[in-house]
């Protein structure tokens, strides 16, 4: 077990990882990106972090049959899915990943280059999975996010903002996205995830700017955010270690409520653990 500066509360919940398991067909990258539920679940049980979403992952396109397998393999009462599909789905399937632990659908479409799916699917979408209770996660860039802010408002069930809304790194919550941002928080239908600061710097590690950013959303809103790792951080040349940024909990959420929230009550509600 390691010891951080933060008592981690019980069920603490990584929000944020991707399980790449190149044993399962895909693009060519998974075995070069490759993070194994074997090799997660080490790091989870070292980091007290006994709770995960696993997020669908690109290699693998909109078949989530690495993701459901992850999700048993974990153990389907810690674990929960966040699926890739687009609007050809039929709704059979949709009940088959909710009955596997699916609960929520990701609309990855901030780099248009190699994005799986299309945002014009999100709203037709997130009226099919409504009642299922699911939520629609959209990684965009924050120019992507304000363009479409009309949309945004119309997704009926709860909206997930990846990576911290991607603000511009350097304007941080200065950056004009972020008020709507705060208005879908208002919604008490939104939700933003605390992730990826090697995704959201200028000044590079420590990633002070990011930590500002993350410390500045969760004082906004302690009960609207999530916390995650984004393992195996595929992003990044050089991984940062689980550990690094696993301490950088007790920055962003620097009191035991804050933390309780963002790593067991809200997950609990987000992902129905």
């Amino acid at each position: 077990m390691h010891s951080f500066s933060f008592r981690m509360p019980a069920d603490a919940c990584n929000a944020h990882l991707h399980i790449i398991d190149p044993a399962f067909p895909n693009d060519g990258k998974a075995e070069a990106q490759a993070g194994t539920v074997e090799t997660y679940r080490l790091l989870a049980e070292e980091l007290s972090l006994p709770r995960a979403v696993f997020v669908q992952a690109k290699p693998f396109g909109k078949d989530n049959a690495c993701l459901v397998d992850a999700i048993a393999r974990f153990g389907a009462e810690n674990a929960r899915g966040i699926a890739v599909v687009d609007a050809s789905v039929t709704d059979q399937e949709l009940e088959r990943l909710h009955a596997a632990g699916v609960r929520g659908l990701r609309f990855s479409v901030w780099n248009p280059n190699n994005a799986v799916v299309s945002f014009e699917d999100c709203l037709p979408l997130s009226r099919r999975v409504k009642d299922l209770g699911w939520n629609m996660q959209l990684h965009m860039s924050a120019a992507q996010i304000a363009a479409r802010a009309d949309e945004i408002r119309q997704i009926p069930c709860r909206v997930v903002f990846d990576h911290m809304g991607r603000l511009d790194p350097a304007l941080g919550i200065s950056d004009p996205a972020y008020p709507f941002i705060q208005e879908m928080i208002d919604t008490g239908r939104a939700y933003v995830k605390l992730s990826g600061p090697y995704l959201n710097t200028l000044t590079g590690k420590p990633w002070e700017d990011a930590s500002a950013t993350a410390r500045a959303i969760a004082a906004f809103a302690p009960e609207r955010v999530v916390w995650g790792s984004d393992f195996p951080h595929v992003t990044e040349k050089v991984k940062p270690s689980e550990e690094e940024l696993t301490a950088l909990i007790a920055d962003w959420l620097p009191t035991e409520r804050a933390r309780e929230l963002a790593l067991a009550e809200n997950p609990r509600e987000l992902y129905g653990f």
